[in-house]
């Protein structure tokens, strides 16, 4: 453990007008409070707060950082208070202490509605002082350097919560080194043979072909020479999690891996950037598309640098970052550069983002989730994303996460473009919604009144906020829809009772049920989640029993004179449920067609073949035959899936064909037997709900014979 003139001597090498006694004062005070407590290893306890406050000597941050860390745990784990810690230090310092015990009780990894408060929890503690978070990163990044002593069990606990929450953090915040490090930390625990597997096909690379970095780094130094240019240049190779994760996402080997080097210039000003950038490009063949300005389009976080890959030595690809020192001071820092010092002095950086504005912009898109997984999958979203930069036709500039669509680039300008998005033109050409946007492209929105967001959009965009827009879209308007189909089918169901609907027993019934009104009630029937028959059950239920025998399925209908055949007509299928009405045709008896048939407008002139009907009031049987016409994905089990589904609803299957086969789907006409319209209701909502289950449509042919 390093002692307390080493720490100052630290702080003081960055600082020389730190706060000695205050650091001084803070280490005999955590020393103490954590006496005779040791850690997993048996070292003293105190040995992790002094490891903690080191990492962030690395990061130069300010006294009360440096003494947060030394006391960070004295809260939790020992006597000492708040109150205390405000009394013999600061307040500013017992509110960073307090914050970062408050995030150390969070569990991140437990259940995902819990996870998603604490998640909030977690953003609230980074709005009020970032430094909270700096403190608790470094703490992280030496309990993992630390990990191997504690059960296996917590390894992998604590291991999938670093590569899940703290790692992307880290990145979301411009810290990339400890993002790596904390990635390749949780890797060797979570995968360790994939990561052993890549340490020694680098041995191997390297044995074959020598040390590769230390030539291309020389060949770019004389480089820079050659154009009287005075530039610091660093090589490396990737880390494995880094290379692991790219043979991963491409299925690659190894051997066919490229860019698993990385190469850094460091030079005065960005004028020479972009002269360096030249030099390389004229040197070395750029590979196309590999190409990132982030000095004229910085990342949110304040990154900036100019990224290329060209094809070295050997033609081996590697990536070369060019930047200058003081944007350099922020890629390492990322948004900590904004307490970092330099020279002893806290100057202002003039590429260091405000941290105020930082986690506003992060947490800016994250309010609209209406609940918990929605909310985690922006956070996840947004602590992971990259950004890629492009302009309206006005040439403003929209900041997107890369792999974001012309969907996302409309609902990112507004709501209402995004809801009425039809297509879309980028750079002048008309492209498809799934369309991947890239850095500098220009992006025309085109949209149409009436457009409404469609259920097929939550698969083509990429940011929280266009998946939280669809989905409060489709939700409304599904709520609307179930509304009225609801009130219609409790209507029936009432009057097969005997009983008429209205306001005041919908109010009676959703409270009896638990419910907020009558309109949530009736969504809840439109939706297939309640029956309506149980909503008229629950007010009448001395009515329902004596109705539990079958309706005759040979005279289901009431109106007919004796000795009147019927059927329904093969147009519309009406089913008990739907209003209907009778046509006379000679020969044919009566045919009931459905109220809203297509046929009866030209029958309107023959109002004496119309005759009054309605259902029988009781439970039908299920021989009421209705077509459908079904789009699935064509994998294996899909077809088996969709009529299982039927088979659950107590449907039977009474024909089924195909109507097209692609390499991607199928086109079914599928016939079931339906008792009612709450029962094919039901159906459709399982088949819909079916996530390779495309599109359902209930046929109704107006070409058909009656």
């Amino acid at each position: 453990m390093i002692t307390p003139d080493d720490l100052v001597a630290l702080v003081r090498n960055y600082n020389p007008d730190c706060d000695e006694a205050l650091i001084r004062r803070a280490w005999a005070y955590g020393a103490s409070m954590h006496e005779g407590q040791t850690r997993h290893s048996g070292e003293p306890y105190f040995t992790h707060p002094v490891a903690v406050a080191s990492i962030l000597t690395e990061m130069r941050l300010d006294d009360a950082t440096i003494v947060t860390a030394l006391l960070h745990d004295t809260i939790e784990d020992t006597r000492s208070t708040h109150d205390e810690v405000a009394r013999l230090f600061s307040p500013e310092i017992a509110e960073l202490v307090d914050g970062v015990t408050k995030l150390t009780n969070l569990q991140l990894s437990s259940s995902e509605a819990k996870q998603a408060e604490n998640f909030r929890k977690l953003l609230i503690a980074m709005s009020r002082d970032l430094r909270v978070i700096l403190v608790k990163l470094a703490d992280r990044l030496h309990n993992m350097r630390t990990i191997r002593s504690m059960r296996p069990d917590k390894q992998a606990q604590k291991a999938r919560e670093t590569m899940d929450i703290y790692a992307p953090l880290a990145g979301r915040m411009g810290m990339q080194w400890m993002r790596e490090e904390l990635e390749d930390l949780a890797f060797r625990v979570l995968n360790p043979e994939a990561r052993n597997s890549i340490l020694r096909r680098f041995i191997t690379l390297q044995r074959e072909s020598g040390d590769i970095i230390a030539r291309i780094t020389a060949d770019i130094r004389l480089e820079l020479e050659k154009a009287g240019l005075d530039g610091t240049v660093y090589g490396r190779a990737k880390k494995p999690y880094s290379i692991w994760r790219k043979m991963q996402e491409k299925d690659l080997a190894f051997s066919r891996l490229s860019d698993i080097y990385g190469f850094r210039i460091i030079v005065d000003d960005v004028a020479q950037c972009y002269q360096v950038l030249g030099l390389i490009h004229q040197r070395w063949r750029a590979v196309p598309g590999r190409f990132k300005d982030y000095i004229s389009q910085p990342k949110t976080n304040g990154y900036r640098s100019i990224h290329t890959t060209v094809s070295g030595r050997d033609g081996k690809r590697v990536e070369v970052q060019i930047r200058t020192r003081e944007m350099h001071e922020v890629a390492e820092a990322g948004v900590a550069a904004h307490w970092a010092y330099k020279d002893g002095t806290r100057t202002a950086n003039p590429f260091a983002v405000d941290p105020a504005k930082w986690i506003a912009a992060l947490t800016e898109r994250l309010d609209g989730g209406e609940d918990h997984d929605e909310f985690l999958e922006h956070v996840k979203l947004e602590m992971y994303s990259d950004q890629v930069f492009c302009f309206t036709p006005k040439g403003d500039v929209v900041q997107l996460p890369r792999g974001a669509t012309p969907l996302d680039f409309a609902y990112a300008i507004h709501t209402r473009i995004g809801n009425a998005t039809v297509s879309a033109k980028v750079d002048g050409l008309r492209v498809p919604l799934w369309t991947r946007l890239r850095n500098g492209q220009s992006v025309e929105i085109i949209t149409a009144e009436g457009q409404r967001p469609q259920a097929s959009w939550i698969e083509l965009v990429h940011t929280g906020r266009a998946k939280a827009a669809i989905r409060r879209s489709l939700r409304e308007e599904d709520r609307e829809r179930f509304i009225r189909l609801g009130r219609e089918l409790t209507r029936v169901a009432f009057e097969n009772l005997g009983r008429r609907l209205t306001e005041k027993a919908l109010d009676t019934a959703a409270r009896q049920m638990g419910l907020k009104g009558p309109q949530d009630l009736l969504a809840r029937v439109g939706s297939a989640e309640i029956s309506a028959r149980g909503v008229a059950e629950q007010l009448y239920p001395e009515l329902a029993a004596v109705q539990t025998e079958e309706i005759d399925g040979a005279r289901p209908v009431v109106g007919l004179e004796p000795g009147q055949t019927f059927r329904r007509a093969n147009c519309c299928q009406p089913v008990p449920g739907e209003r209907i009405v009778g046509i006379t045709y000679r020969g044919k008896g009566v045919v009931a067609h459905a109220i809203d048939c297509a046929v009866l407008a030209a029958l309107e002139d023959q109002p004496e073949r119309w005759i009054d009907l309605r259902w029988n009031d009781g439970r039908h049987p299920a021989i009421h035959t209705v077509a459908l016409e079904l789009t699935i994905s064509n994998s294996a089990g899909v077809l088996g899936r969709v009529c299982t589904l039927i088979g659950e609803q107590k449907a039977n299957i009474s024909d089924l064909r195909f109507l097209d086969r692609k390499p991607d789907y199928f086109r079914l006409f599928v016939e079931v037997d339906v008792r009612d319209a709450e029962h094919l209701h039901r159906i459709l909502t399982m088949l819909n709900a079916e996530s390779d289950v495309a599109q359902v449509i209930r046929l109704r042919d107006p070409n058909r014979q009656p």
